[in-house]
C-alpha cells in the first residue's frame, strides 16, 4: 500500500492523467477528484501528503476549497499546489507572493510539476503567526467592526470599546493572568516545534522518493 497519497482536484481528465503519468516512480497513490465538492470530501476523509488544486472547478470552486483548507489547522499543514491556466484569476483572490502554497500554470511539463511540488513542500514547513490577544482573552480595538485574515485564522475586532475602556482593561490584567498567558505561549511554541519536526521528516521522505 502506498504511503504517500496525492490528491489531484481538476475537472479535466487530461490534467489528472498527466499529473499521474509525470510523477516519478515511487510509493505514490494518486487520488482523483473531478470537482471541488468531491475534492473537499476526500480532503476531510483521507490523509494526503500533497494536494493539487485547480482554481476553477464545478460545484465548488478552487477558491472555496482553499478557504475550507485554511479554516482548519490540520489541513493547512498539507503541501498545496494551486493550478490555473490564468494566474490573474488566482491573484485577484490571493495576492502574491504566495507564501504558504505554490502556483503551477497550465499547461506544464514534468520539470515544472516536480519543481512546484518541491516548492509547495518547502512552503508548508513555514510557521504561520497566531492572532494576538490582549489581557485575559479580551480583544481591544477602537476602530469600526471588521474581519480580516491574519496568518492561519480570521480575527474579528469590535469598535465598541473606546480608549478609556481599553486602558482600564489593560491595567486590570493581573500579573497572574500574564504568567498564565506566557505559559500558554511557551506550550504552544513547543507544540509547534514538535509539529515542524514531524512535517520535516515527512517532507524529507517524499523528496527522496521524487528525486
Amino acid at each position: 500500500m502506498a504511503s504517500n497519497k496525492i490528491l489531484v482536484i481538476d475537472d479535466t481528465t487530461v490534467v489528472r492523467v498527466k499529473v499521474r503519468e509525470m510523477l516519478p516512480p515511487g510509493n505514490f497513490e494518486v487520488i482523483e477528484a473531478k470537482d471541488g465538492l468531491e475534492g473537499l470530501n476526500f480532503i476531510l476523509q483521507e490523509k494526503f501528503s500533497l494536494i493539487m488544486l485547480d482554481f476553477l472547478l464545478p460545484k465548488m470552486s478552487g477558491w472555496e476549497v482553499f478557504q475550507q483548507i485554511q479554516a482548519q489547522p490540520e489541513l493547512r499543514k498539507i503541501p498545496l499546489v494551486m493550478m490555473s491556466g490564468r494566474k490573474e484569476e488566482v491573484t485577484e483572490k490571493i495576492p502574491e507572493p504566495f507564501e504558504y502554497f505554490e502556483f503551477l500554470g497550465k499547461p506544464f511539463d514534468q520539470k515544472q510539476l516536480i519543481g512546484a511540488i518541491k516548492s509547495a513542500m518547502a512552503k508548508a514547513k513555514q510557521v504561520r503567526p497566531e492572532p494576538v490577544l490582549v489581557g485575559a482573552g479580551v480583544a481591544v480595538n477602537n476602530g469600526p467592526v471588521s474581519t480580516s485574515n491574519y496568518g492561519n485564522g480570521t480575527v474579528t475586532t469590535s469598535g465598541t470599546v473606546n480608549s478609556a475602556v481599553q486602558s482600564s482593561v489593560v491595567e486590570s490584567a493581573s500579573s497572574t493572568e500574564i504568567e498564565i498567558l506566557n505559559e500558554k505561549i511557551v506550550k504552544m511554541q513547543a507544540e509547534i516545534d514538535g509539529l515542524k519536526k514531524q512535517l520535516a521528516q515527512v517532507v524529507t521522505f517524499i523528496k527522496q522518493k521524487i528525486k
